[in-house]
């Protein structure tokens, strides 16, 4: 029996954690994707991974048997420096990959709710994220207790209260 295991990020798993970032960024199939390099150069994209460890840097990795499977991981944020789904300096923002060829089993939900508690645990009163609007993960997100803050160019931010 294979087993599934949820675990935090460490050193290890920031390659990992690199291409999970790449898969959130470029989720829809059939269209052309950037080199990962040349993608993670990008500065929308790298301020989420960046100098990790910083100050409210957590993260997850899943994993089947001896393999990773997905990540989710949160960062803080300012006013000078934000994400796509910024919301202020106190809430972290919320991301999340599983590869494609896991999709679709849970995995994502499971990674998101152990985040949700983790958050919780260390005091957070909200987590934001954002996603586009066509993304088949709203709906588990909406499911989860997102509800939409604010919305631009076909993305929506969303909030979820952990109190």
């Amino acid at each position: 029996m294979t087993s599934f295991a949820i675990a935090a990020v460490d050193r290890d798993d920031l390659g990992f954690v690199h291409a999970m970032l790449y898969e959130a960024a470029f989720w829809r199939a059939g269209t052309d994707r950037p080199p990962l390099d040349a993608a993670l150069r990008e500065p929308d994209l790298a301020r989420y991974v960046r100098e990790w460890g910083r100050h409210g840097d957590d993260g997850l990795v899943a994993w089947i048997g001896e393999h990773r499977v997905g990540a989710v991981w949160v960062r803080r944020f300012d006013d000078d420096d934000h994400g796509y789904g910024y919301v202020d300096e106190d809430t972290p923002e919320l991301s999340i990959a599983v590869g494609v060829e896991h999709r679709g089993r849970g995995i994502g939900r499971c990674l998101v709710a152990a985040m949700l508690v983790q958050l919780r645990l260390r005091g957070c009163d909200q987590v934001s994220l954002s996603v586009e609007r066509d993304n088949p993960a709203l709906q588990l997100y909406e499911q989860m207790g997102f509800t939409p803050l604010t919305g631009t160019d076909g993305a929506v931010t969303m909030v979820r209260s952990l109190s």
